[in-house]
């Protein structure tokens, strides 16, 4: 695990369960548009969440790419869980911007909430193709562009699946010199 401060909020990589973050106040879903349970992050989430996550998000979808909405936690540990539509990589442009786009969205919701801890998973990396270091450094970058407008969030985590991930996100905090 990887622990900076910066502005006043606390960065961190850890490996572990997005789904299993019951010190933070906020979860971000790697969703599909429609917000449905599905395999990787979302089906952990869901399942974790239970069936009123699924009857909660049916009234927001469909979400475009770069969206971001935010709903309860129903049966998690969170109080809230911040849904997302990443780009399929090859298929939605501009998805460099698209990606970043997951990130800043994700944090104005919690801002707008007053949501002090957000928990991240590497999005867009699983089914939809994203690779791993391309995205590891849009999602560092645009968290980094968005510190100095955060005024609730005090407290940012990558929840990295993989070792493999864990060691790409903190060699990229260690190459942006922070």
């Amino acid at each position: 695990m990887t622990t900076l401060r910066l502005n006043g909020i606390t960065l961190e990589c850890v490996q572990g369960d997005i789904a299993d973050q019951a010190d933070m106040e906020a979860i971000v879903n790697a969703a599909n548009a429609q917000l449905l349970p599905g395999g990787g992050v979302a089906g952990a989430i869901h399942r974790a969440a239970g069936p009123g996550l699924e009857k909660e998000c049916r009234p927001l979808a469909p979400i475009q790419p770069g969206e971001a909405v935010i709903t309860g936690g129903q049966n998690l540990p969170n109080k809230h869980v911040i849904h997302c539509l990443g780009p399929v990589y090859g298929k939605d442009a501009p998805a460099d911007l698209l990606l970043a786009n997951c990130y800043r969205h994700a944090l104005g919701a919690a801002e707008k909430h007053g949501v002090r801890s957000v928990a991240f998973p590497a999005v867009s990396t699983g089914i939809f193709g994203y690779p791993a270091e391309k995205a590891a450094q849009i999602a560092v970058k645009t968290v980094l562009e968005e510190l100095t407008g955060l005024s609730s969030v005090k407290h940012i985590r990558f929840v990295l699946f993989s070792n493999r991930d864990l060691d790409l996100y903190e060699r990229i905090f260690e190459q942006t010199n922070i």
